[in-house]
């Protein structure tokens, strides 16, 4: 094309800038060739005329489209030169964010200084296993790019990471080596991969400082090799580094810090380990505060410090070593602050030997101090004769001791990174390694020293070696795709590599200037002026003749001589070394120890020896230099690199003030041209930069073809044919094998011919649809007039018409109205008329009516005057009549008194009253009579009693001389006497006792009778609030209408319930884990060891080895919790979030009944007890009626306790009756019936009491008549008086009976007493729990009232229906718990009639065959039928020998295609008939042993299979089948409710297996984990290519210029290119899983949580590539990813699997597509935004939008004033700060429980198992 093409009016062009560097402008005015002036329009609308020249002033840099602009690829820009690389990494870098840019094979990393998230692991998950072009840029892209052609073309890599000092260097290959150890973690359990990061922490503290331009500034130069084995896992690292700046030890310039260490020591110091070491604060020392600021903002030097010390633990250097380490540390600091004193002649020193610090110094060194101080200002001078000691002056031992510092720093620094590399280092052979680089850059100072020469002689290295690499990649490419190879001129740096290192170059010349004894900078720089002033790359300034210009590849470098030699040589004097390594540590003293037959790499010194008799010649490491050695080193170096693929990191220093996100053009320019960036530019643009695949050619430009070409099915005849149209020159476009090759502007030269087709087809299109518009414009408008007309006109006639109307209309009202006022006034004059007559009228009626009411009224009170009168008269006479009256009886009373007082003196009188006396004195008389009768007999009696007993006293008698003859002074009858007074004590306190007791009691009682009601009287309260809260909330629920609190609620006991299963499964998934990880070892172990003998292995160690601790079978009750959470899954999810708190209210009260239960069983042993030792202390063996007496009294007592336990089990049952109610909480009346029936239960309980007492007492009675029918036949043995005296001991014997008995009926009392006070106890107790049920009822009341108060109206109703829901549940619940009480009694009473009928039937069945098997065998027969026909109950027999192969058959050997014709899961069914026999034959070993091995087998089975989606699925439906009939037939009634009677009758009877279902709910979790594994590992590779990179939608994807990263080496392209997989193939392979699982049998529900995790699987790769793909964020893939998620949701509903919310995991992708496709423009866009995308973070919304990219240059960008009003609207937002999706992240399984229709006895196993030897029972 020829310039009067390019150069037109609007075409951009970039012209120079002195502060920019390079500033965009616009062309107004076509430009002729040969003009000398362009002009051109800056972007602030400033007219500019820009000279232009054939030599001086070229014309401009042409600027690309911007839809080019932001490219990933700086290769992919049609026109490459500096300014469009500067815009494309400025826009990148300031508007996008994005830190990270590739320039052909380098990878340009911009520091942010600014932490960004993103690093992460869910990073590092995507970019691994990823095309490098794929991707966005990243240091991670790199990693995975080397690490994959390490394991493809076996070939070691190498990541060179070069840049300024605080351009990010150590950090990028720090980002670099954590890749590398999180994919190529180590396969065991060395844990190689967290040394090789923890060595960074290290390195970076002994090497790293702060200096002006960066706070980490990595002072030396390191090499890490990371060896890997043969299946590409770490086994090992090396490091190397280079030129450490020791001259940091004792120098650092202002605002700029020594090593981190010293700092981190000083920070520390305080602590009791580190007191020793005699340091202060960093202030305190020399060599830490010459840069006057000692802090870096942000920096905590003791937390650094710890992590320093944990990391040297981790790499194993002992405690002991790391101490010496940190006294060397601590001693240099001591060297740097000893003060050496000029004497007087100034050519001498001295040290004062009460110095602290050299002190200090030789103890930490263990070194003597006085050779130590003499040294250190003295040095030895030897010569062929002799030897001497000469003084040194202040200055040359200040130098000397810095020197000796450097030199001791330096010794440390090595071996410190020594015992790193041996840390790091493994006996397994390496089979290749990855190297990371990180060196210094190129740099350039005002004052350039040696350290610059080195740094930028081995960037000239580097350089030389990337211009090489890159050059010989761009011929491989050309030779690859066959294209004509012309040779490209690239800059060759060897002419400057050559001035330095080559025979007299600088450094030999350097070396030369060392060996003169008296050499000195400026003869050296003289030697390189007289030899190289003739070089092209050297150069002799104008103004010095101690300086010289070297010209590199970057930039032109001015060095100062002054201190080249000295650096060079390095000098140390040995006298001082030789001290040193005298140490008496032994560390100390290897560090200074030569290594015989190794040539050192380290840095060396040249050593004066002590005087010898024989001076020898100095080790040859001493004469090497410090120059030599780098220069061998470097070489080393290359030779390493070139032996490896190398992969290139550039990082850029955007900014001099380490501000976050500011870029500076001129210093980017400087260090863009000084790493090679715009070297590859120019290389890739002086051949053909712009490659084009003929598929993305012909799809990008088919617009520009003709409808005839487009139907030619060969596309490279296409392209050929459009390009030999387009492009007139042949020399500015190739054809390849597979792509088209383009010079530079070429495809700018296209995009601007489609651009104009585009535009000429638009205006095309605008024109007919604007004519379009225009006659649809007119043809409304013509029919809007006609009908404007229409309606006016109609208007009008209906206006005329309208008036006549209203004409007539007024005629009418005007004679309605005259009308109406006439008569009005007529009827207004007659109403007047009317009332006066009829107020006249009632005036006069009203006189009348007075006077006849006064008449009236006089009457009246006539009337009440005269009654008044009349009374008055009466009274008045009636009062004298009474006066008369009582006078006059007086007066007879009187005298009746007198005749009696007369009639009371005569006999008559007497007789009258003595007649009735008479008769009671008869009836005394007869009385007597007989009680004279009675008593005769009593007297004879008593006569026989005294001869009977005068005989025994008689025996007595002489017993008792006997008795007084053989003991003197010895009385029975004191005793005796004695002892009756002691029992009538006893008998009193006994009495007393009881009576107490009896206060006591009455007291209780009373107290008791007192606190019932208190308790009424708080029941009474507690109604009274009951019934205003409940007319509150009645209020409350009126006023409401609906509510969202439900929902809220459900959704929160969901979440809490799903993170609970997820905590649980996470341990589940760790201990799986482990597991593997112990059988790994266990294999490993055996594989590497040998052990001769007999070997153990996992089979013959113990068949529970890799189940840790199986529980045995329990027949005890445990609960389950899994069953529980079944029972809430069985409710459904809104029942179960609705009613959890009822669930966990019946679990309680389960609980407390079981807890009542025991107690009262406590209680009645106890009183068995207490009964048993009663009787055992009533009982005496005295005689048979005493037995006989006892044993009823026995009797009575138990019937007394029978009584007892039946008022307790009342009383119980009244108190569960009052929880039940209370709890209830149905109103205020059924609570009053409570309390009524709890007030008549206490009275009944009390009345027994009393019956109780009644009927104790009589029992009493009993025991006292006992008493004494015994002392009446044991009295005699106690009489010792005569028998005159006899009466006193009878009296005794009655008391003691009567105290026996007392003693009895106490006991019997306190017994009585007790139990009425643990009655009353009890019922206290009732009542406190009844209190605390109505308190706990009242709070929960009061909480929803203040839960509805802060309610909507709406909410309220909702609420208020949900809480009458819920009570309606209780009340359910209730009634549906005694009738399962009912129906379980009635079960168990039909089950066993049915068994004793069973037993009846079989008895005269065999009774009946007895008999009739003589007469009829052949019944025999018939009745053997029916009895394997009843007896079969669907189990299976199996002998112990038979269990291995019944495993072997159903698990070890089974395969899904054998069974797939039968019941699905057949293998759990005949597991599970088999454990049931067991069960039947009460054989837990059986169980135990079937159960373990089964679970064992099923693992090894699937460790066996373990990539197989297959095995995985069948086992996972048989294992989870297994375990739902373990449940079904468990006997629980929670799993029974949808059994039939059969299955009922199959339960289980003898084992309860609950401990095991919950082995095998984790085992089925541990499957359902690896099914998802296996899973997510086939559809991984699937999903990107599907969802986003097929065309879903034909013709619909743009396609834009790609980049090298695009045509990598890493891309097979060969063979047409990688393989792609398409939606349908995706959906087809997840139909294929879902087919699987349904054919195996599992559960829908289970499916439907596979699939929910595999499509969350699913959006979490796809949006998490989204997000690092700025190629695929366009309007089109926007547009097919919501058309291919419409598919997937599509899918979901064909299969019946919308309902498992699969669909929700979509939900971020869905707006993600949504979000590339709205108006990104208005503010009214940006809310629309926020309100539409609340499934995504504001990072990740942010992220989109920045890496949003139009593919034509129709669409727009996204300008950064938009994304930071998003910013703005979701800064309230609080999301998680991670960009990414865990695509790990997997939701908690649940595995509901789903009982089988399927009756056991009708199973039929298939002949084809061979499973003949189990028996069918």
């Amino acid at each position: 094309m020829s310039v009067n093409e390019l150069y037109t009016k609007y075409t951009r062009v970039w012209i120079p800038d002195p502060d920019d560097v390079w500033k965009a402008a616009e062309i107004t005015r076509d430009y002729k060739e040969g003009e000398a002036v362009l002009h051109l329009k800056l972007e602030d609308e400033t007219p500019l005329e820009y000279p232009v020249g054939p030599k001086s002033n070229p014309l401009p840099f042409l600027r690309n489209p911007d839809i080019l602009v932001g490219e990933n690829d700086l290769t992919a820009l049609s026109y490459l030169h500096e300014p469009a690389v500067l815009h494309n990494l400025r826009v990148r870098f300031l508007e996008s964010n994005h830190i990270y840019t590739y320039c052909g094979i380098v990878l340009v990393a911009i520091n942010p200084y600014e932490q960004l998230q993103i690093y992460g692991e869910e990073v590092i998950n995507a970019y691994s296993g990823q095309n490098m072009g794929d991707m966005d840029p990243h240091i991670f892209a790199v990693a995975e790019e080397a690490y994959k052609q390490m394991a493809r073309d076996e070939r070691n890599q190498s990541i060179i990471v070069s840049g300024e000092s605080g351009a990010g260097k150590t950090v990028s290959a720090k980002y670099a080596m954590r890749f590398f150890a999180t994919v190529g973690g180590s396969a065991n359990d060395t844990n190689v991969e967290e040394k090789v990061l923890a060595s960074s922490p290290i390195m970076e503290a002994i090497g790293n400082a702060k200096t002006t331009r960066n706070d980490n500034s990595s002072r030396f130069g390191k090499y890490i090799q990371i060896g890997f084995s043969r299946r590409y896992h770490i086994i090992g690292a090396n490091m190397r580094t280079y030129l450490l700046e020791k001259s940091r030890v004792v120098f650092q310039a202002e605002d700029e810090r020594n090593y981190h260490i010293f700092y981190q020591l000083c920070a520390s110091a305080s602590l009791p380990e580190f007191r020793e070491l005699g340091l202060t604060s960093a202030e305190d020392f020399t060599f830490t505060s010459l840069g006057e600021n000692i802090f870096i903002e942000g920096v905590n030097d003791a937390d650094d410090f710890i992590k320093t010390r944990e990391a040297f633990t981790l790499l194993g250097i002992k405690e002991s070593s790391q101490s010496s380490i940190f006294k060397v540390i601590a001693s240099i600091l001591h060297l740097g602050n000893i003060e050496i004193c000029s004497e007087r002649d100034g050519e001498s020193c001295h040290i004062s030997r009460d110095d602290v610090h050299l002190q200090h110094f030789c103890r930490l060194l263990g070194v003597e101090l006085q050779q130590m101080e003499h040294w250190l200002c003295h040095r030895k001078l030897a010569t062929t004769s002799e030897t001497y000691v000469k003084n040194m002056s202040s200055k040359q031992a200040s130098n000397a001791r810095d020197a000796l510092a450097k030199h001791i720093y330096a010794r440390m620094f090595d071996w410190i990174v020594e015992h790193i590399n041996m840390s790091l280092q493994t006996s397994s052979k390496q089979h290749s390694f990855i190297g990371v680089l990180d060196i210094y850059g190129f740099e350039t100072f005002e004052v350039n020293s040696f350290e610059q020469f080195c740094i930028n002689y081995a960037n000239e290295k580097l350089q030389q070696q990337f211009n090489s690499h890159v050059f010989k990649l761009e011929q491989e490419e050309y030779m690859k795709e066959q294209i004509p190879w012309t040779l490209i001129d690239f800059y060759d740096n060897q002419p400057c590599i050559d001035l330095i290192e080559a025979k007299l170059g600088i450094l030999d010349l350097l070396d030369e200037e060392c060996k003169v004894p008296k050499g000195t900078d400026q003869n050296w720089a003289q030697k390189l002026y007289k030899q190289h002033s003739s070089s092209a790359h050297f150069q002799k300034p104008r103004m010095s003749n101690v300086s010289f210009i070297i010209i590199h590849f970057a930039d032109k470098v001015e060095y100062q001589c002054e201190g080249f030699l000295e650096k060079n040589r390095d000098t140390v004097y040995e006298e001082q070394i030789n001290i040193l390594k005298a140490s008496q540590f032994q560390l100390v003293a290897d560090l200074f120890h030569d290594k015989d037959g190794v040539s050192s790499s380290k840095s060396s010194r040249v050593n004066v020896r002590a005087a010898k008799p024989t001076p020898k010649t100095p080790n040859r490491e001493h004469r090497k230099t410090v120059g030599h050695q780098f220069r061998s080193s470097l070489h080393l170096l290359m030779e390493t690199l070139n032996a490896t693929t190398p992969h290139y990191v550039r990082c850029i220093k955007p900014n001099d003030v380490k501000e976050a996100f500011s870029f500076d053009s001129s210093r980017a320019v400087q260090q863009l041209r000084a790493c090679g960036v715009l070297e590859t530019i120019r290389i890739s643009a002086a051949g053909y930069p712009s490659r084009w695949t003929y598929p993305d050619f012909f799809s990008r430009y088919r617009v520009l073809l003709k409808k005839s070409d487009m139907m030619s099915a060969d596309k490279k005849l296409v392209c050929r044919n459009l390009l030999e149209t387009l492009i007139k020159e042949p020399d500015m476009y190739q054809f390849g094998k597979t792509k088209i090759f383009f010079r530079a502007g070429q495809v700018a030269y296209l995009e601007k011919i489609r651009a104009d087709k585009f535009r000429s087809a638009c205006i095309k299109i605008q024109k007919t649809v604007r004519g379009w518009l225009q006659r649809v414009r007119y043809r409304k408008i013509r029919k809007s007039a006609i009908t404007l007309q229409r309606y006016g006109r109609g208007y009008l006639a209906r206006r005329y018409a309208e008036f006549l109307r209203l004409s007539r209309a007024a005629l009418i009202c005007q004679k309605q109205y005259r009308m109406v006022r006439d008569r009005r006034a007529f009827l207004r004059v007659r109403q007047a008329v009317v009332t006066i007559q009829a107020y006249t009228r009632g005036m006069f009626t009203r006189r009348i009516y007075w006077e006849f009411l006064m008449h009236h009224k006089a009457m009246i009170i006539q009337k009440s005057v005269r009654g008044w009168l009349q009374r008055k008269k009466f009274r008045r006479a009636r009062a004298a009549a009474i006066i008369i009256q009582c006078a006059y009886r007086r007066r007879l009373a009187k005298r009746q008194l007198q005749q009696l007082k007369i009639e009371a003196r005569s006999a008559q009188h007497l007789k009258k009253l003595n007649t009735g006396m008479e008769n009671k004195i008869v009836q005394l008389q007869r009385k007597m009579d007989d009680q004279s009768k009675e008593l005769k007999s009593q007297n004879e009696q008593l006569q026989q009693v005294n001869i009977t007993l005068g005989s025994e006293v008689n025996k007595l008698q002489k017993q008792l001389e006997q008795a007084r003859s053989q003991q003197a002074g010895g009385g029975q009858l004191t005793s005796l006497q004695e002892e009756l007074d002691r029992l009538r004590e006893e008998l009193q306190e006994a009495l007393a006792h009881n009576k107490k007791l009896e206060e006591e009691h009455g007291t209780e009682k009373q107290s008791l009778q007192q606190r019932v009601e208190e308790l009424q009287r708080e029941n009474s309260l507690l109604k009274t609030e009951k019934e205003e809260m409940n007319q509150i909330i009645a209020q409350l629920s009126k006023s409401s209408e609906d509510g969202s609190s439900v929902s809220q609620k459900e959704a929160t006991l969901q979440k809490e319930l799903d993170q609970e299963r997820q905590r649980y499964q996470n341990l589940l998934k760790e201990f799986s884990r482990l597991e593997q990880r112990y059988d790994n070892l266990k294999e490993e172990v055996s594989l590497n060891k040998f052990h001769p003998g007999h070997r153990r292995n996992p089979s013959n160690v113990s068949s529970l080895e890799s189940d840790s601790n199986y529980p045995s079978i329990s027949t005890s009750e445990v609960g389950d919790t899994e069953d529980s959470i079944q029972l809430v899954e069985e409710m459904g999810v809104e029942k179960a979030a609705m009613d959890i708190s009822l669930f966990m209210k019946l679990q309680k009260r389960v609980r407390e009944l079981e807890t009542e239960r025991k107690r009262l069983q406590t209680s009645v042993d106890k009183m068995e007890e207490l009964a048993k030792r009663k009787g055992s202390e009533s009982r005496s063996p005295t005689s048979e009626t005493e037995t006989a007496d006892l044993a009823y009294d026995s009797l009575k007592r138990q019937e007394l306790e029978t009584e007892n336990k039946k008022l307790k089990n009342d009383l119980n049952e009244l108190r569960k009756t009052i929880s039940e109610r209370a709890s209830q909480n149905n109103s205020s009346n059924e609570l009053q019936d409570g309390y009524n029936l709890l007030l008549s239960q206490l009275k009944a309980a009390t009345e027994e009491l009393d019956a109780r007492k009644e009927e104790v007492l009589i029992l009493r009675t009993q025991i006292v008549s006992t008493a004494e029918q015994q002392g009446k036949n044991n009295h005699i043995e106690s009489e010792n008086v005569p028998e005159l005296n006899s009466k006193e001991p009878i009296d005794k014997e009655e008391a003691a009976k009567a105290y026996h008995g007392l003693t009895e009926s106490k006991k019997l009392l306190e017994a009585q007493l007790q139990t009425q006070s643990r009655q009353h106890k009890d019922e206290l107790e009732a009542l406190h729990t009844q209190i605390e049920l109505l308190r706990d009822d009242i709070e929960k009341k009061q909480e929803i009232l203040n839960y509805m108060s802060s309610l909507s109206p709406e909410a309220k109703v909702e609420y208020s229906v949900q809480q009458e829901i819920t009570r309606l549940t209780n009340d359910n619940l209730d009634l549906k718990e005694l009738v399962e009480k009912l129906e379980k009694n009635e079960r168990k009473l039909k089950k066993q009639l049915r068994i004793y009928m069973k037993k009846v039937q079989e008895l005269e069945a065999s009774m009946a065959a007895a008999q009739s098997s003589r007469s009829k065998p052949e019944l025999i027969r018939q009745v053997t039928v029916q009895r394997k026909e009843k007896d079969f109950e669907g189990m299976l027999e199996y002998n112990k020998e038979d269990e291995a192969l019944l495993l072997k058959t159903l698990i070890t050997d089974m395969r899904p295609s054998l069974v797939s014709a039968t019941v699905p899961c057949l293998p759990a069914y005949i597991l599970f008939m088999c454990i049931r026999h067991a069960d039947y034959i009460n054989d837990d070993q059986k169980v135990e042993a079937l159960l373990t091995s089964t679970i064992n087998s099923i693992k090894k089975v699937l460790k066996k299979n373990n990539d197989d989606f297959e095995m995985t699925s069948f086992w996972l439906a048989n294992t989870s089948r297994l375990l739902h009939c373990l449940k079904q037939y468990s006997g629980d009634e929670a799993f029974m409710t949808q059994n039939t009677s059969k299955q009922n009758e199959h339960c289980l009877k003898n084992f309860d297996l609950a401990e095991y279902r919950q082995v095998l709910s984790d085992l089925s979790i541990q499957i359902y984990q690896q099914l998802i594994k296996v899973a997510e590992g086939i559809i991984q590779p699937m999903i990107v290519s599907a969802m986003l990179e097929s065309e879903s939608i034909p013709s619909l994807a743009g396609v834009k210029p790609m980049g090298y990263r695009n045509r990598s080496s890493s891309m097979d392209t060969d063979a047409g290119g990688p393989s792609s997989y398409t939606l349908e193939a995706l959906i087809r392979q997840l139909g294929q899983f879902h087919g699987i699982m349904r054919d195996h049998g599992l559960d829908p529900e289970i499916a439907g949580q596979v699939v929910r995790q595999l499509f969350h699987c699913i959006n979490a790769t796809t949006l998490n590539n989204l997000l690092l793909r700025k190629d695929v964020c366009s309007w089109s893939t926007g547009m097919q990813l919501r058309y291919n998620t419409s598919q997937m949701e599509e899918w979901l509903r064909a299969n019946n699997l919308y309902q498992s919310n699969a669909a929700a995991t979509l939900e971020p992708i869905i707006q993600a597509a949504q979000l590339l496709q709205v108006k990104k423009k208005t503010t009214q866009d940006a809310e629309a935004i926020c309100s539409l995308c609340t499934s995504l973070t504001t990072q990740q919304i942010v992220k989109i939008l920045n890496l949003y990219t139009p593919l034509n240059e129709f669409e727009e960008r996204v300008t950064v004033s938009f994304i930071r009003t998003i910013q703005n609207s979701l800064q309230d937002r609080n999301d998680p700060p991670q960009l990414l999706l865990d695509t790990k992240q997997t939701f908690p399984v649940l595995f509901p429980y789903t009982p089988s229709a399927l009756s056991l006895e009708t199973l039929h196993i298939p002949a084809s198992l061979d499973l003949n030897f189990l028996i069918r029972v």
